[in-house]
């Protein structure tokens, strides 16, 4: 009565033939997947190494200027430079164009899903569970699968940030569509709007407030996976994190620890102002 009774339920066994299964049924999807995507990194990369250093920046100053103040403007300019100071400036861009890309799939993934679950109950109930999963599962678990479907690279640093990072979006969405005055959605339709337009000319842009918020989470999660997803080869400045590790390394580890505090920095400060602006426009109206 007091040992655990000799039962034993193989959950992993399933979870790996299912993986099994999928790999060997729907290779083509998979490596379509991989192309497209490695495709699409490697063409963000190299755009913005063509972009000159010095324009970069003023392009980051200017976004700072815009969206918060001319002093944060002109340090974001100031950390970007120093990361380039660093020898890591190729490795930022490496790293940009990975967030970007994880960042653009998970909008054209979440914002449909999240406007889903607003409207179908059913959707909400089956994703619920599974977006709380998603957000509970320890982050290297998600690596496993990512390196079993698509090898070593930055593509499997784009699945399993994909996996961490998609919630807050689909959540936020519904939220968002959710908290629409009922008045308004009444009136449009009153006025004889159909669901679609009511959708697209009322509710999302009351929401977008809101689900700009989920913007800036979704992206400050895919920066926190930069170190994680190095683990299975993913370029960049989480790279160099790894390998200060594995060499002892306090000079590397530092210089690319605080790159990475400087980029979350500009991303999430320049991302608020994004919102906050749409916030002010909103109320404007």
């Amino acid at each position: 009565m007091i040992s655990f009774p000799d039962i034993t339920f193989e959950a992993g066994k399933y979870v790996d033939d299912l993986v099994s299964f999928l790999a060997d049924n729907l290779e083509v999807l998979f490596d379509f997947i991989f192309f497209i995507t490695s495709r699409s990194i490697s063409g963000l990369t190299d755009f913005l190494m063509f972009i000159p250093w010095w324009l970069f920046i003023i392009i980051i100053f200017l976004l700072g200027w815009y969206f918060k103040s001319i002093f944060s403007g002109v340090l974001y300019g100031i950390f970007i430079f120093l990361i380039g100071s660093f020898g890591l400036w190729e490795e930022m861009m490496i790293t940009i164009a990975i967030i970007l890309t994880a960042v653009i799939i998970c909008l054209i993934i979440g914002i449909p899903l999240g406007v889903a679950m607003a409207f179908n109950k059913w959707v909400s109930t089956i994703l619920r569970p599974i977006l709380d999963a998603m957000q509970t599962m320890p982050s290297f678990v998600y690596l496993i699968p990512a390196i079993f479907f698509f090898g070593l690279g930055n593509v499997s640093a784009i699945f399993a940030t994909l996996i961490y990072s998609l919630p807050p979006v689909i959540r936020l969405t519904d939220l968002a569509i959710r908290g629409v005055d009922k008045e308004v959605v009444e009136s449009a339709h009153s006025f004889g709007s159909s669901r679609w337009q009511t959708l697209s000319k009322v509710q999302l842009p009351q929401a977008l407030p809101t689900i700009m918020a989920g913007v800036n989470q979704t992206t400050m999660m895919a920066l926190a996976m930069v170190v994680i997803a190095s683990m299975v080869g993913a370029s960049g400045l989480g790279e160099q994190v790894l390998v200060s590790i594995n060499r002892i390394d306090i000079a590397l580890g530092f210089e690319a620890g605080i790159s990475i505090v400087f980029l979350a920095i500009i991303i999430d400060r320049i991302t608020n102002g994004i919102a906050e602006k749409v916030q002010r426009h909103g109320g404007n109206k």
